[in-house]
């Protein structure tokens, strides 16, 4: 007997039926959640803009009409016939006639207006607005980058109203034309994809919506699937029912993505008008915009940097449903269609000092409370100079390309005003644009002599003990550090000198009469001082690091070096000046106490000596850049086997750290002078407009001393030098040319 299948109970399909019905409803409260709770979050998720100095302008400033039409240039001024709107300006000769645009600085806004510069002799002789004289204006500074704080992706965020009308009816007619009439999906467009689908016979084309594209790009993955697209359509209604159709289109002109720099991805329209025009999104012309919206539909497709043809091809096409739309007339039309695409020819500046934006990263969590940062549409206020940051990629460049062609050697660099612990520019490799190892922050090297200055400014604290023409014996000796371990020291041209005075010591940088001096000073006490200058990393206690055999990074070193250039005022080299929130108010940063950490006539001494290392001793190669009279000061810094080359030193208005090695640790065949004090002059040959002052502070006084035995001497006698001393600690014994002068003088008294 043939067996019969039961049928199946109707109340099991009836629970199988509300189980995926209860599914299917938790599924829709769970997507409705997340679309609800995230979207206005999400939508002002944006990194913080970060600016460099604002260029100041006043009578008297030494610039030329050059350095303000390049700074003008980074800005994405637009030359015209006569400036009529901002961002533009117009340079005739040594005039330059701009209008600005409207910026809120920290401390004011300053609205858009007229000014007109005049220049002569590479100075700004007048500044003028309508005809009236100015003493001071800030152009607007450069936006250098946007720190995000999660991924790679940036956002220059743009309210609806700050978008061009043209663009966004562009946008709308080319990908959603019934944007403000449907509900998120369009029927007639997922019914015209499923058919292309279907003929295909996989899916090609999604047909979706504009608030379509925004689920996918803030909540899904690009993955080409019916659940992932059903799930687009579901959320998009959603959506739909949260938030206003303004809100969405401001969304999504804020969040798509346009293209990629790197690993870096460009998502707006605002970003993406000044990674491919250099120009605020609000002045980008018809043709301009035009591009922008065809991009859309494929961002690498219609990259206009890698296929301008194809790119521009697409533009035109956008124009011409703009045409047909009746958005624009046909003159424009012809207008727009005749134009090039209109790429900004200049080197994209948007996030190109990965160095520095790293520095300002590390520094805005030292200095500022986390809660606070992690506000929306904060805007950072920098001390990055971009005219310095320039000409320390063109020094590093012209020097290494003649020294190593190969591309072998590394680099790094530093510049602080000294004077207020400001770091200005800063370079982590030779390909200063390469956002990977940051050497000037994290490669720690010996420095080799360049620690010198701290054991005999470590001897010049006891004026009643050391002063600058105090013997040192620069003989060879040895240190047991174990049994089977001896540490002898040797001098870079392997010879001894005898006895020679303290500041020719470190003057010619003689290995053997610093270690005695820093043996006999003891190592803790010169490690004291180290840190008492501002160097947090810890040194080896170890007799090698008088010389160096402790590791630094360049800004160590720059931070060691501004305490002495700063007359032994501590202060913490930083790059933030101010922090500023969304609804302008200022955030408060952690305070940088800044305090005295060396005697002011010690570092007058000191200073005296370093001048003396680039007139005659292992820095004198500077002055093949620099002017004669042109006064700075520095020290030449030297590994074993000639691994690492530096150089630090300071005017009367910069102070730059250059160090030049390899990452494998392999000798260069360069000393300190041979290569980092060649780029340390190149840069300061071109960078520094203030001389270092020789300003003699109370109660030193100076006296002429024989260079051979210390002894007082005279200003006409043989090998006289004029040296400065803490008062009381100069010479008392005469030697034999001052004793002389002394009867000679005591005769003509007599006589007359």
């Amino acid at each position: 007997m043939k067996s019969r299948k039961r049928p199946l109970k109707r109340p099991l399909i009836l629970r199988i039926a509300l189980a995926l019905t209860v599914l299917a409803a938790m599924l829709l409260v769970y997507l409705d959640a997340l679309v609800s709770t995230t979207f206005s979050d999400r939508r002002w998720e944006i990194p913080a803009s970060v600016y460099a100095r604002p260029l100041e302008l006043y009578p008297g400033l030494t610039a030329s009409a050059d350095d303000v039409a390049e700074e003008l240039a980074l800005l994405g001024y637009r030359s015209v016939a006569t400036p009529s709107a901002p961002g533009q300006m117009r340079r005739q000769g040594e005039r330059i006639d701009l209008y600005t645009r409207e910026f809120r600085f920290p401390d004011e806004l300053r609205p858009a207006g007229r000014l007109s510069l005049e220049f002569s002799s590479q100075r700004l002789e007048r500044l003028r607005s309508g005809g009236t004289g100015l003493p001071l204006y800030r152009l607007e500074p450069v936006q250098i980058g946007g720190i995000y704080p999660r991924h790679q992706e940036d956002r220059l965020l743009l309210k609806l109203g700050q978008s061009p009308a043209s663009l966004r009816q562009a946008l709308l007619a080319v990908e959603d034309r019934r944007f403000y009439q449907h509900w998120g999906i369009s029927l007639t467009g997922i019914a015209r994809a499923a058919w292309v689908n279907l003929r295909a016979g996989r899916l090609v084309q999604g047909g979706s919506t504009i608030t379509q594209q925004l689920i996918k790009n803030y909540y899904l993955t690009r993955e080409r699937s019916f659940s992932r697209k059903l799930t687009e359509v579901v959320m998009a209604a959603l959506l739909e029912l949260h938030a206003e159709k303004d809100e969405i289109l401001e969304a999504y002109l804020n969040e798509v993505y346009l293209g990629q720099d790197g690993p870096r991805a460009i998502h707006g329209f605002g970003l993406a008008s000044r990674h491919y025009f250099d120009q605020p999104l609000e002045e980008l012309a018809l043709h301009q915009q035009a591009l922008l919206v065809g991009m859309v539909k494929g961002p690498s497709l219609y990259n206009p940097l890698r296929h301008p043809e194809r790119a521009r091809a697409r533009r035109d096409v956008v124009l011409g449903v703009m045409r047909a739309e009746n958005l624009i007339n046909e003159a424009e039309y012809r207008v727009a269609i005749a134009m090039p695409l209109g790429l900004s020819q200049r080197p994209r500046i948007m996030n190109s000092f990965p160095a520095f934006l790293d520095l300002v990263r590390r520094q805005l969590r030292r200095d500022y409370r986390e809660q606070d940062l992690g506000a929306a549409g904060l805007k950072i206020f920098t001390s990055f100079d971009p005219r310095l940051q320039r000409q320390a990629e063109a020094s590093i460049q012209t020097v290494l390309d003649g020294l190593d062609p190969g591309g072998e050697l590394q680099a790094a660099m530093v510049v602080t005003s000294f004077g207020n612990g400001e770091v200005r520019a800063m370079i982590g490799g030779r390909q200063p644009r390469f956002a990977g190892f940051n050497r000037a922050v994290d490669a720690v090297r010996p420095v080799g002599s360049l620690i010198k200055p701290v054991v005999y400014l470590t001897a010049l604290e006891e004026p009643e003990r050391w002063t600058l023409a105090s013997p040192l014996d620069d003989s060879e000796f040895s240190v047991e550090l174990d049994p089977s371990n001896r540490w002898s020291p040797a001098n870079f041209d392997q010879q001894s000198h005898g006895t020679v005075l303290l500041h020719r010591a470190l003057s010619q940088s003689y290995n053997q009469a610093t270690a005695r001096l820093g043996m006999e000073l003891g190592t803790e006490r010169v490690r004291a001082t180290l840190e008492q200058l501002g160097v947090e990393r810890e040194q080896p206690d170890v007799p090698a690091m008088l010389l160096g055999a402790g590791g630094l990074a360049p800004l160590d070193v720059a931070s060691l070096y501004q305490s002495i250039a700063a007359g032994g005022f501590n202060l913490p080299l930083h790059t933030i000046r101010d922090v500023v929130a969304a609804d302008g108010t200022l955030l408060q940063r952690f305070p940088l106490a800044y305090e005295q950490v060396a005697s002011t006539r010690a570092i007058h001494l000191l200073h005296y000596a370093l001048r003396e290392v680039v007139q005659e001793g292992t820095g004198k190669i500077v002055y093949s850049e620099l002017p004669a009279g042109f006064a700075v000061a520095g020290k030449t810094g030297t590994t074993n086997d000639n691994r690492d080359s530096w150089f630090a030193g300071f005017a009367g208005d910069l102070l730059a750290v250059n160090w030049i090695g390899r990452d494998d640790n392999a000798a260069t065949g360069l000393t300190g002078a041979t290569g980092a004090a060649r780029v340390w002059s190149h840069f300061m040959a071109r960078a520094s407009a203030q001389p270092l002052a020789y300003r003699v502070p109370d109660g030193v006084e100076h006296f002429w001393v024989d260079e051979a035995s210390g002894k007082l001497s005279g200003r006409s006698c043989a090998d006289a030098r004029l040296l400065p001393f803490v008062a009381g600690s100069e010479p008392t014994e005469r030697g034999p040319c001052a004793r002389t002068s002394d009867r000679i003088i005591e005769w003509f008294r007599e006589l007359f």
